[in-house]
C-alpha cells in the first residue's frame, strides 16, 4: 500500500500549494482521493498513469476538494478512454457534473458511473476479491465523508527454502498458497504450515480531511496503520475550527492518540500559515509519529 500526496493544501491553489487529493496504491488498484483544481497536472508531473484510475472518491463538493474533476473527466475523454470509470461521491455530484459535461457537449466516450452517496452511517462502498472502502461520517460544513481502505486477507506465502528442499513442483503452488496440504507422490503428507508462511498483515489507511473534532470515528479508525487528518488551523486559532469546522493540529493528535494509530499525517494547511513546522510542533505535544504532509510527498503503508 503506498499513498502519493498530489496536493494537502485548503482553499485556493498557489504554485507551491495544490489543493487536496491523492492517488492511493493498493493491491493492484490506483484510487484516486479528491480530485482538487490541478489534479491532473500533478498526475502527469508524477508520471501516473490516467487509464488505470479507475475509480475516484471525492469527500464533499467544496471546490478545493472536487473543481479538477470535470477537466479531469474530459480528459480521460480527449485521450481515447474506454475503460469505466466508478465516481463516489455525496448526492448532488452527478447532476453538477453532468450539467458541466452537457452545456459543453463533452459526454464521455467511455462508461461514467456515479455512486452518490448521502447515509450518514458508515457503510461498505467499494469491495473486491483484494480491498474494502468503507465510508468515515464527518462532521463539517456540509455533508462530508472520509474513507477507509482496507486490504483482504491475502494468501499463504511459499517458503523458498523449504519448497526447495522438498523438490516440489509449480503447479503445487496455488493450492499451497490456498492453505492446503500436500501428498508427494511416495505418499508422504506435508501439512501446509510446514511449507508456507502466514499472510502478509492486512495494512488500513484512513483519510479524514475536512472535520471538525469528533470522537465518534474513533471505532472506525481504530489502530489504523495511516491516518491523514485535517489540521487546517494552529490551536491559537481553535475559535477559527470551531466556526469552519476543522481541526487543529493539536486535535488531530488526539484523535490519533485516542484511536491508537500507528502513523499520523497532518495535512490541509491553511494559508495564513508560512512555517508548517509549528503544526508538526504542535501535534507531536500529544502524538509521537507525526509527519506533516506535503505535495509530492509518498507514504509506503
Amino acid at each position: 500500500m503506498k499513498l502519493n500526496i498530489l496536493g494537502c493544501h485548503a482553499a485556493t491553489p498557489l504554485d507551491n500549494a495544490h489543493t487536496t487529493s491523492q492517488i492511493l496504491e493498493v493491491k493492484d488498484h490506483l484510487f484516486l482521493i479528491d480530485c482538487g483544481e490541478g489534479t491532473q497536472i500533478k498526475l502527469r508531473h508524477h508520471k501516473i498513469k490516467f487509464s488505470r484510475i479507475k475509480h475516484i472518491f471525492i469527500s464533499h463538493l467544496h471546490g478545493d476538494h472536487f473543481f479538477g474533476l470535470v477537466g479531469l473527466i474530459s480528459t480521460f475523454r480527449l485521450l481515447g478512454r474506454t475503460a469505466d470509470l466508478h465516481v463516489y461521491g455525496p448526492k448532488g455530484i452527478k447532476e453538477v457534473l453532468t450539467l458541466q459535461l452537457k452545456i459543453s457537449n463533452s459526454w464521455t466516450n467511455y462508461n461514467l458511473f456515479f455512486h452518490e452517496l448521502e447515509n450518514k452511517e458508515s457503510e461498505i462502498i467499494f469491495e473486491d476479491d483484494s480491498v474494502t472502502v468503507n465510508t468515515i461520517p464527518l462532521d463539517h460544513r456540509v455533508y462530508t465523508n472520509g474513507f477507509l481502505f482496507k486490504e483482504k486477507l491475502g494468501l499463504r506465502r511459499l517458503d523458498k527454502e523449504k519448497i526447495k528442499k522438498y523438490n516440489i513442483f509449480n503447479y503445487d503452488f496455488q493450492n499451497l498458497k490456498l492453505g492446503k496440504d500436500l501428498v508427494l507422490d511416495d505418499g508422504t503428507l506435508l501439512k501446509n504450515e510446514m511449507l508456507t508462511l502466514d499472510p502478509n498483515p492486512i495494512k488500513c489507511y484512513a483519510f479524514c480531511s475536512d472535520t471538525a473534532y469528533n470522537e465518534s470515528i474513533l471505532p472506525l479508525i481504530y489502530k489504523v496503520d495511516l491516518l491523514y487528518h485535517d489540521s487546517t488551523f494552529l490551536k491559537v486559532h481553535k475559535n477559527l475550527a470551531e466556526k469552519t469546522r476543522h481541526s487543529t493540529a493539536f486535535q488531530a493528535a488526539k484523535i490519533a492518540h485516542l484511536a491508537q494509530v500507528k502513523c499520523l499525517v497532518l495535512g490541509h494547511f491553511s494559508s495564513r500559515y508560512r512555517d508548517k513546522n509549528n503544526f508538526l510542533i504542535e501535534a507531536s505535544s500529544f502524538f509521537d509519529a507525526v509527519h506533516l504532509a506535503a505535495d509530492g510527498e509518498i507514504f509506503d503503508i
